[in-house]
Protein backbone atom coordinates (compact mmCIF):
# COMPACT_ATOMS: atom_id res chain seq x y z
CA UNK A 1 0.00 0.00 0.00
CA UNK A 2 1.42 3.38 -1.04
CA UNK A 3 2.15 6.05 1.55
CA UNK A 4 0.47 9.41 0.97
CA UNK A 5 2.34 12.68 1.58
CA UNK A 6 0.31 15.90 1.43
CA UNK A 7 2.75 18.79 0.90
CA UNK A 8 2.40 22.54 0.44
CA UNK A 9 2.88 23.41 -3.27
CA UNK A 10 4.99 26.53 -2.65
CA UNK A 11 6.61 25.86 0.72
CA UNK A 12 6.99 22.08 1.14
CA UNK A 13 7.50 20.90 4.70
CA UNK A 14 11.19 19.97 5.26
CA UNK A 15 10.36 17.03 7.54
CA UNK A 16 8.00 15.54 4.97
CA UNK A 17 10.47 16.01 2.13
CA UNK A 18 13.11 14.29 4.27
CA UNK A 19 10.78 11.31 4.70
CA UNK A 20 10.16 11.12 0.94
CA UNK A 21 13.90 11.32 0.22
CA UNK A 22 14.57 8.50 2.73
CA UNK A 23 11.97 6.35 0.99
CA UNK A 24 13.63 6.99 -2.40
CA UNK A 25 17.06 6.13 -0.93
CA UNK A 26 15.59 2.82 0.24
CA UNK A 27 14.74 2.08 -3.41
CA UNK A 28 11.12 3.20 -3.21
CA UNK A 29 9.17 4.25 -6.31
CA UNK A 30 7.16 7.45 -5.96
CA UNK A 31 4.63 9.53 -7.87
CA UNK A 32 5.48 13.22 -7.49
CA UNK A 33 4.50 16.61 -8.96
CA UNK A 34 6.54 18.61 -11.46
CA UNK A 35 5.98 21.83 -13.41
CA UNK A 36 4.41 19.70 -16.15
CA UNK A 37 2.38 16.70 -14.90
CA UNK A 38 2.91 14.14 -12.20
CA UNK A 39 5.85 11.81 -12.75
CA UNK A 40 7.05 8.44 -11.53
CA UNK A 41 10.49 8.59 -9.94
CA UNK A 42 13.14 6.47 -8.24
CA UNK A 43 16.82 6.58 -7.33
CA UNK A 44 19.23 6.56 -10.27
CA UNK A 45 20.79 3.25 -9.25
CA UNK A 46 17.47 1.53 -8.55
CA UNK A 47 17.21 -1.13 -11.29
CA UNK A 48 14.02 -2.58 -9.82
CA UNK A 49 12.47 0.90 -9.76
CA UNK A 50 13.39 1.42 -13.41
CA UNK A 51 11.81 -1.93 -14.31
CA UNK A 52 8.67 -1.00 -12.36
CA UNK A 53 8.38 2.33 -14.22
CA UNK A 54 8.65 0.54 -17.56
CA UNK A 55 6.13 -2.08 -16.44
CA UNK A 56 3.57 0.47 -15.15
CA UNK A 57 3.82 2.50 -18.35
CA UNK A 58 4.49 -0.48 -20.67
CA UNK A 59 7.54 1.18 -22.17
CA UNK A 60 10.06 -0.58 -24.39
CA UNK A 61 13.83 -0.18 -24.13
CA UNK A 62 13.83 2.49 -26.86
CA UNK A 63 11.81 4.92 -24.75
CA UNK A 64 14.01 7.48 -23.00
CA UNK A 65 13.65 7.72 -19.26
CA UNK A 66 14.63 11.10 -17.82
CA UNK A 67 17.16 12.16 -15.22
CA UNK A 68 15.46 14.95 -13.27
CA UNK A 69 18.28 17.13 -11.94
CA UNK A 70 18.45 19.79 -9.24
CA UNK A 71 20.54 22.29 -11.17
CA UNK A 72 22.71 22.78 -14.22
CA UNK A 73 25.90 21.68 -12.44
CA UNK A 74 24.30 18.33 -11.61
CA UNK A 75 22.89 17.93 -15.12
CA UNK A 76 26.36 18.50 -16.58
CA UNK A 77 27.70 15.40 -14.80
CA UNK A 78 25.46 13.12 -16.86
CA UNK A 79 25.45 14.53 -20.41
CA UNK A 80 27.94 15.94 -22.92
CA UNK A 81 27.28 19.56 -23.86
CA UNK A 82 29.07 21.48 -26.60
CA UNK A 83 29.24 25.26 -26.23
CA UNK A 84 26.22 26.10 -28.40
CA UNK A 85 24.07 23.36 -26.85
CA UNK A 86 25.25 24.40 -23.37
CA UNK A 87 23.98 27.95 -23.94
CA UNK A 88 20.67 26.79 -25.45
CA UNK A 89 19.90 24.32 -22.68
CA UNK A 90 21.02 26.65 -19.87
CA UNK A 91 18.81 29.46 -21.16
CA UNK A 92 15.74 27.20 -20.97
CA UNK A 93 16.31 25.78 -17.48
CA UNK A 94 14.70 25.41 -15.06
CA UNK A 95 11.54 24.87 -17.07
CA UNK A 96 9.16 22.51 -18.82
CA UNK A 97 11.68 20.99 -21.22
CA UNK A 98 13.32 17.57 -21.52
CA UNK A 99 16.57 17.42 -23.48
CA UNK A 100 17.94 14.29 -25.15
CA UNK A 101 21.73 14.39 -25.11
CA UNK A 102 24.75 12.06 -25.37
CA UNK A 103 25.33 10.46 -21.97
CA UNK A 104 28.55 10.48 -19.94
CA UNK A 105 29.98 7.40 -18.22
CA UNK A 106 28.14 8.50 -15.05
CA UNK A 107 24.90 7.14 -16.55
CA UNK A 108 24.34 3.39 -16.05
CA UNK A 109 24.33 1.54 -19.37
CA UNK A 110 20.83 0.15 -18.79
CA UNK A 111 19.41 3.71 -18.87
CA UNK A 112 20.84 4.58 -22.27
CA UNK A 113 18.98 4.44 -25.55
CA UNK A 114 20.21 1.10 -26.95
CA UNK A 115 21.44 2.53 -30.25
CA UNK A 116 22.14 6.22 -29.64
CA UNK A 117 23.71 6.03 -26.12
CA UNK A 118 21.65 9.06 -25.17
CA UNK A 119 19.57 9.95 -22.10
CA UNK A 120 16.85 12.46 -21.32
CA UNK A 121 17.58 15.21 -18.76
CA UNK A 122 15.59 18.07 -17.29
CA UNK A 123 15.57 20.65 -14.49
CA UNK A 124 12.00 21.27 -13.31
CA UNK A 125 10.68 24.60 -12.04
CA UNK A 126 8.57 23.34 -9.14
CA UNK A 127 9.27 23.99 -5.42
CA UNK A 128 8.31 20.48 -4.29
CA UNK A 129 10.56 18.54 -6.65
CA UNK A 130 13.36 21.06 -6.11
CA UNK A 131 13.08 20.50 -2.34
CA UNK A 132 13.13 16.74 -2.87
CA UNK A 133 16.19 16.92 -5.12
CA UNK A 134 17.95 19.11 -2.53
CA UNK A 135 17.28 16.47 0.14
CA UNK A 136 18.24 13.60 -2.12
CA UNK A 137 21.50 15.04 -3.47
CA UNK A 138 21.20 13.10 -6.73
CA UNK A 139 18.85 13.03 -9.74
CA UNK A 140 15.57 11.18 -9.89
CA UNK A 141 15.11 8.65 -12.67
CA UNK A 142 11.68 9.58 -14.00
CA UNK A 143 8.92 9.23 -16.54
CA UNK A 144 5.67 11.17 -17.02
CA UNK A 145 2.82 9.44 -15.18
CA UNK A 146 0.44 8.55 -17.99
CA UNK A 147 -1.00 5.06 -17.87
CA UNK A 148 -1.51 2.73 -20.83
CA UNK A 149 -4.87 3.41 -22.44
CA UNK A 150 -5.20 6.89 -20.90
CA UNK A 151 -5.22 9.95 -23.17
CA UNK A 152 -3.83 12.30 -20.52
CA UNK A 153 -1.72 12.10 -17.35
CA UNK A 154 -3.55 11.85 -14.02
CA UNK A 155 -3.79 15.13 -12.12
CA UNK A 156 -5.14 14.13 -8.68
CA UNK A 157 -2.99 12.59 -5.99
CA UNK A 158 -5.89 10.58 -4.50
CA UNK A 159 -6.64 9.07 -7.91
CA UNK A 160 -3.00 8.08 -8.38
CA UNK A 161 -3.01 6.39 -4.98
CA UNK A 162 -6.27 4.64 -5.80
CA UNK A 163 -5.09 3.28 -9.16
CA UNK A 164 -1.45 2.53 -8.30
CA UNK A 165 -1.72 1.68 -4.59
CA UNK A 166 0.08 -1.67 -4.94
CA UNK A 167 2.40 -0.70 -7.81
CA UNK A 168 4.24 2.23 -6.18
CA UNK A 169 5.50 3.05 -2.68
CA UNK A 170 4.33 6.64 -2.19
CA UNK A 171 2.33 9.53 -3.65
CA UNK A 172 3.58 13.08 -3.07
CA UNK A 173 0.57 15.36 -3.54
CA UNK A 174 0.93 19.13 -3.87
CA UNK A 175 -2.25 19.68 -5.87
CA UNK A 176 -3.02 19.67 -9.57
CA UNK A 177 0.08 20.20 -11.73
CA UNK A 178 -1.58 20.03 -15.13
CA UNK A 179 -1.85 17.55 -17.98
CA UNK A 180 0.66 19.00 -20.44
CA UNK A 181 4.01 17.13 -20.43
CA UNK A 182 7.38 18.70 -21.17
CA UNK A 183 8.50 19.78 -24.59
CA UNK A 184 11.17 17.28 -25.68
CA UNK A 185 14.16 18.61 -27.63
CA UNK A 186 16.70 16.18 -29.10
CA UNK A 187 20.20 17.68 -29.20
CA UNK A 188 21.97 14.36 -29.74
CA UNK A 189 23.14 15.40 -33.22
CA UNK A 190 24.06 18.93 -32.16
CA UNK A 191 21.08 20.70 -33.74
CA UNK A 192 17.71 20.92 -31.96
CA UNK A 193 14.96 18.57 -33.13
CA UNK A 194 11.55 18.99 -31.48
CA UNK A 195 10.43 15.46 -30.61
CA UNK A 196 7.31 16.46 -28.66
CA UNK A 197 5.58 19.81 -28.26
CA UNK A 198 4.45 20.29 -24.68
CA UNK A 199 4.41 22.90 -21.93
CA UNK A 200 7.71 24.57 -22.89
CA UNK A 201 7.60 27.02 -25.82
CA UNK A 202 9.23 25.19 -28.78
CA UNK A 203 9.78 28.44 -30.69
CA UNK A 204 13.05 29.17 -28.88
CA UNK A 205 14.52 26.04 -30.50
CA UNK A 206 13.11 26.57 -33.98
CA UNK A 207 15.70 26.33 -36.73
Amino acid sequence: MAKYFDVHPDDPQPRTMGQVADLVRRDGLIAYPTDSCFALGCRLGNKDGMDRIREIRRLDSGHHLTLVCRDFAQLGQFVHLGNAVFRAVKSATPGSYTFILPATKEVPRRLLHPRKKTVGVRIPDHPVVQALLDELGEPLLSSTLILPGDDEPMTQGWEIKERLDHAIDAVVDAGDCGTVPTTVVDFSEGEPEIVRVGAGDPARFAQ
